[in-house]
């Protein structure tokens, strides 16, 4: 068994079968491996040294692009529906409307604001926005090794590329599919284009707008990492899947979530701002026997 699974931060309802998806996933090769993962607060940290990180919509919401009004709408809606999406006792389906609501409500602020497109870089350098430690290795060993990395985020495309440009691990083998903001032609947010990409729909939303899943065919292994039990269904039009390792963040609500998360994933990483344990399994899956 790799040693960081015994980590205390690590949670697993069946080690054993844990332990039997990676032994086949390792003996099927790299070349039958993607990896698909959540962005906010699974590639990025939920809170570094006590203090919330902020997410990609965060990033903009708190910025200098946004008028204090619409710094105060925003966080009104943060604070009703937040609640509602880590709310255990509701089902996906209660939550789904309200979730659209939101999104909705917040990208419609965002338009009003006309954002510069040329001032997001500088937004982005300004903030606490941070990966996760070992993003480095993460990011670097799945390039090396030509593993597909697909972010499917609810958040905003642009700012969430931006950070990982940033951070200087933008590489060819990683795809977003996220909601993109729409510029008119002086440089200033009119939109945001295609379909709304939300918690719970964020296969179908990729879905609409690729054609590259066909060369993805061979890849029926999937590493899946999120935080929350919307990201489940990430990997739902994986091309005739064999195996699926799921591993879920738990940042925040622990107790309440923590039974839900064991039923949902294969391994839970409780309060882990690294990537220790997913850099762990994807070294001992590319190293050659």
């Amino acid at each position: 068994m790799i040693p960081e699974l015994s980590s205390a931060s690590v949670c697993m309802r069946d080690p054993q079968r844990v332990e039997e998806i990676i032994k086949t996933m390792q003996e099927d090769g790299t070349s039958t491996i993607q990896v698909i993962s959540d962005f906010d607060m699974t590639l990025t940290r939920f809170a570094y040294n006590g203090k919330r990180c902020p997410t990609s919509h965060n990033i903009l919401d708190n910025s200098k692009l946004i008028s204090e009004e619409c710094k105060a709408q925003l966080k009104d809606l943060l604070n009703t529906y937040y609640p509602i999406e880590i709310d255990s006792k509701r089902t996906a389906e209660e939550k789904l409307p309200l979730m659209v609501e939101w999104w909705t409500k917040a990208h419609t602020l965002l338009v009003q604001q006309r954002i510069r497109k040329d001032l997001l870089q500088d937004v982005v350098k300004e903030s606490d926005a941070m990966l996760r430690e070992g993003y480095q290795l993460f990011f670097d060993h799945l390039q090396e090794h030509s593993i597909p990395l697909l972010i499917f985020s609810a958040g905003v495309g642009d700012v969430l590329e931006e950070v990982i440009r940033q951070a200087g691990v933008f590489h060819p083998n990683v795809k977003v599919f996220s909601n993109y903001m729409d510029f008119d032609e002086t440089g200033a947010l009119k939109a945001f284009k295609g379909e709304l990409i939300h918690i719970y729909n964020k296969r179908e939303g990729a879905l609409l707008n690729t054609g590259h899943f066909q060369e993805l065919k061979s890849r029926h292994n999937v590493l899946l990492l999120g935080d929350s039990l919307g990201d489940l269904t990430m990997a739902d039009g994986v091309h005739s899947m064999e195996n699926i390792l799921k591993i879920g963040f738990l940042n925040d609500k622990l107790e309440e979530r923590k039974t839900s998360y064991l039923n949902a994933y294969d391994i839970v990483l409780v309060k882990d701002e690294t990537m220790e344990v997913p850099n762990a399994i994807l070294l001992h899956l590319t190293c050659t026997k």
